[in-house]
């Protein structure tokens, strides 16, 4: 199959904790280099054409970790954007964001809008940061927005169907994921995207997120190239 058909990828950004224990070193350092490796696969994907990438950056779980880690977590974002968004403007790359995002510290989200304004003219990538995202919340969020819709009387029952509940997700306005890509070898989702991961091709490697590079990223849009997607056809 041709990469052209390949227009969004997924990632699960996985290990980078683990990948600064084998070193010796703080769970932190290891958030570093995983921001790192971001900017690597940020900059493969437009090598490659890629025209939507979406990056797990913090899921609604994650605020379980050591309130230490989630500060460290939460400053490295915010420094990334601060120090970033001017290098994707020139490179005409648009950032967006999906979660629960007015519950993430003020500062962060004022970083993040700010650098999504100064990205909205980008046309070679979208990179959409789940941020405070949790699948399974945003689809009871669509739910409640259809049942508003419903009790309003702009929207009949029979009406609703697989494409409307579709128009109603944190993901409406890009495709849904053509390959999606975890690091660390875990063979879950993580509550990542339910119902846009449903015909998804998935790749998994063993590298940790900070190993994975722009010809890891090659690799795998080469094997989703190799695969037949038949969507439940012959």
């Amino acid at each position: 199959m041709s990469t052209r058909a390949l227009k969004h990828i997924a990632v699960i950004m996985d290990g980078n904790g683990r990948w600064a224990r084998q070193r010796g070193w703080p769970r932190t350092r290891g958030h570093l280099e995983g921001a790192n490796a971001a900017k690597e696969c940020v900059e493969a994907c437009l090598e490659l054409g890629i025209e939507y990438l979406t990056l797990y950056t913090f899921s609604t779980e994650n605020w379980r970790r050591p309130k230490e880690e989630i500060d460290t977590l939460m400053g490295l974002l915010q420094k990334f954007l601060r120090e970033y968004t001017e290098d994707l403007r020139k490179r005409s790359v648009k950032l967006e964001a999906i979660g629960r995002l007015s519950e993430i510290p003020t500062a962060v989200e004022r970083q993040l809008r700010k650098s999504i304004a100064a990205t909205a003219g980008g046309k070679l990538l979208t990179t959409i940061l789940a941020l405070n995202y949790s699948g399974r919340t945003e689809i009871v969020d669509a739910v409640k927005r259809i049942v508003e819709k419903v009790v309003a009387g702009r929207l009949e029952i029979d009406q609703i169907n697989p494409e409307i509940f579709a128009e109603h997700l944190y993901t409406h306005r890009w495709p849904d994921p053509d390959l999606f890509i975890r690091t660390s070898g875990e063979m879950r989702i993580s509550n990542f995207l339910l119902w846009q991961l449903s015909y998804t091709e998935i790749y998994v490697t063993q590298k940790l997120w900070p190993d994975f590079g722009r010809e890891d990223l090659r690799e795998a849009v080469a094997e989703f190239g190799r695969r037949n997607r038949r969507y439940g056809g012959v």
